[in-house]
């Protein structure tokens, strides 16, 4: 047996997976472990995870593997310094001591990380090549096009290649500084999001929006070409030589100064939202067309930051000439983790590699599990009042009666999932056929902006008459968005035509209001008996009450904080929101039975925080 442990860290998702002979055993984000949002620390807690569900002592590890090589990121560092010199002296100044303390000794880091008890080989991998091995080695497809695109690694910003069998081609690149996800992350800050973290609220937002400012953005930000390349006139940017992204001709163009965080939303930027997400969807069409013309390949698999960007992938799919897709969950840095370990399994000690009609990612849930007795006992601990079921029918029975009478669910089950979305293992559940639904979950529940929508699971099998989606259609891990479908839309009267912006949450927009965003979409995953049978019987449950095989679900988690990983961070996050009830494993808490376990003081402490963000 050869044992792979894969690690990405100091750059942006840290994380850990661990890989025995091609079958992916475990892997984690260190966010989750030490409640640090997108944590870059080194991963010891993420890796502490994966060997201890692996049963498995660092000195027995065969390989350990890194997402990416840093001295050829330094080497890009230096000469970008360089070519801005002296203008990038304070950015330059900031980023050094990290480098010279860690990034620049990864070998003594790596080794120090696993307590001086691994003495094998490490293996750096390249940054794009890490992303193309997670997304085409766990896929279902014998053969596949491939396409990372982020903001950059060492000089990659995007590659497109091929993968067949045990092995990966990368072809074609595009370099730094010319970036598809630095472009999106500059319109992430000049609108007043954090980078690298507010991306999908600008995603979420361009639909309130019309996309008035893409020609601007063609004529002179970009020089796109038909094949999806592009340089970018840096003069407008920041990022090479400063510590913000965009430079004063960027402001000037667009018509003032970036949006200062936290302050009023305007309509302006939801229309740079609604810009920048259309000149997004026509790069990666762009891209996948020039790949299918140059390989004649059916399939397409993704990775990549820009690859959680759901409304281009269903954009790709449903407009594109590739008749499957398949996209790696942790398509960000984390998922370069479990890249970097495939890679080394496949692609560089030549190991088969056996498709069997679906994916090897395991639905995603890799993470941290807790038995019934395991919670019980920290519940009790908690002097927490809860009731058990006998049986995943009783619990599945009661659940669906909750949801059904609109109360807020938080779902904590089995492993928890590798990648930011939440797949049905730490997520948040309601109804979606309430009106009041998307405002209470995103105002009361999740403490963050009230146009954020919400996304729809369904049980597979009725896909197809809610969604614009073929029959059966697998979209497990909430990465494509689509059309919901003509016959459950809602009439609109004349004063939705007059509203604009954030008046239209005020229209039901169909008879799933809750999770129909405001230009009729909605960011789909599909449930299956497969992947989550417990899941899928809860819906099914829910459909035989209701007539309805859908339910809303989003992360367990509030604004600012990782989703959850142990059963106390559930109860704490129940405890500090008007959430109506817990479910753990078969254990079931309603709000109102817990009397005054928090603190007013504390709670009014932990909602300041998550107003930061």
């Amino acid at each position: 047996m050869t044992t792979i442990l894969g690690i990405s860290a100091f750059y942006h998702d840290s994380a850990a997976a661990l890989v025995r002979d091609g079958q992916i055993l475990a892997a984690a984000q260190e966010e989750r472990f030490t409640r640090q949002k997108h944590d870059h620390a080194f991963p010891k807690r993420a890796i502490e995870y994966c060997l201890t569900a692996a049963n498995v002592e660092p000195e027995n590890l065969d390989y350990v593997g890194f997402y990416d090589k840093p001295l050829s990121k330094f080497e890009r560092l230096l000469e970008t310094y360089l070519a801005f010199a002296p203008a990038g002296y304070r950015s330059f100044r900031q980023a050094m001591p990290l480098w010279l303390r860690e990034k620049l000794h990864l070998p003594r880091e790596i080794r120090r990380g696993l307590d001086g008890r691994y003495q094998g080989p490490l293996v750096f991998t390249d940054h794009h090549e890490s992303h193309a091995a997670s997304a085409f080695f766990p896929s279902p497809f014998e053969e596949a096009a491939v396409l990372t695109i982020d903001g950059v690694g060492e000089w990659s910003t995007s590659c497109l290649g091929t993968g067949r069998g045990n092995r990966l081609e990368l072809t074609d690149e595009i370099r730094f500084p010319h970036s598809l996800g630095l472009l999106y992350s500059a319109f992430t800050y000049y609108t007043g999001f954090r980078v690298n973290s507010g991306e999908y609220k600008v995603m979420g937002l361009a639909p309130y929006g019309e996309p008035r400012f893409r020609d601007l953005i063609l004529e002179h930000l970009l020089d796109l070409k038909a094949d999806g390349s592009f340089r970018m006139d840096m003069s407008y940017f920041n990022y090479c030589q400063g510590l913000t992204m965009t430079s004063p001709k960027f402001h000037r163009l667009f018509g003032g100064p970036p949006r200062a965080a936290e302050s009023e939303i305007t309509q302006r930027e939801m229309d740079l939202a609604a810009s920048v997400q259309v000149v997004s969807e026509e790069i990666m069409l762009r891209m996948a067309r020039h790949l299918h013309r140059q390989t004649g390949l059916n399939n397409l698999v993704l990775a990549g930051g820009v690859a959680l960007n759901c409304v281009g992938n269903g954009k790709i799919l449903r407009e594109g000439p590739f008749e499957n897709l398949w996209i790696q969950p942790a398509a960000g840095d984390a998922g370069g983790a479990l890249g970097a370990a495939l890679f080394i399994w496949h692609q560089l000690l030549d190991n088969p590699r056996q498709p069997q009609g679906h994916d090897h990612q395991r639905g995603s849930l890799l993470g941290p599990a807790f038995t019934d007795e395991e919670v019980a006992g920290r519940l009790t601990f908690q002097e927490a009042h809860f009731r058990t079921c006998d049986s995943d029918e009783e619990l599945c029975d009661q659940v669906a009666q909750l949801i059904a009478e609109e109360n807020v669910i938080g779902w904590f089950q089995g492993p928890m999932e590798f990648g930011p979305r939440a797949l049905g293992a730490r997520s948040i559940l309601g109804d979606p056929r309430s009106r009041k639904m998307q405002s209470v979950m995103n105002l009361k529940i999740k403490f963050r902006e009230s146009f954020r929508p919400f996304a729809p699971i369904v049980l597979r099998e009725y896909v197809d008459r809610y969604f614009q989606m073929r029959p059966y259609e697998d979209s497990p891990y909430m990465l494509l968005v689509a059309p919901v479908q003509e016959e459950i839309r809602s009439e609109l009267d004349a004063d939705y035509e007059s509203a604009f912006g954030i008046d239209k949450l005020n229209f039901a927009r169909s008879t799933l209001p809750a999770i129909t965003h405001v230009d009729y979409s909605a960011r789909v995953q599909t449930v299956d008996t497969e992947r989550n049978p417990l899941l899928h019987q809860l819906l099914t449950r829910f459909h035989q009450l209701t007539d309805c095989p859908v339910l809303i679900n989003t992360s367990f988690n509030v604004r600012s904080e990782p989703i959850v990983c142990t059963p106390e961070d559930a109860y704490r996050c129940f405890l500090m929101t008007d959430m109506d009830v817990l479910v753990l494993g078969r254990h079931i808490l309603l709000k109102h039975e817990q009397g005054a376990r928090m603190s007013e003081t504390d709670r009014a402490s932990h909602l300041a925080q998550f107003q930061l963000d």
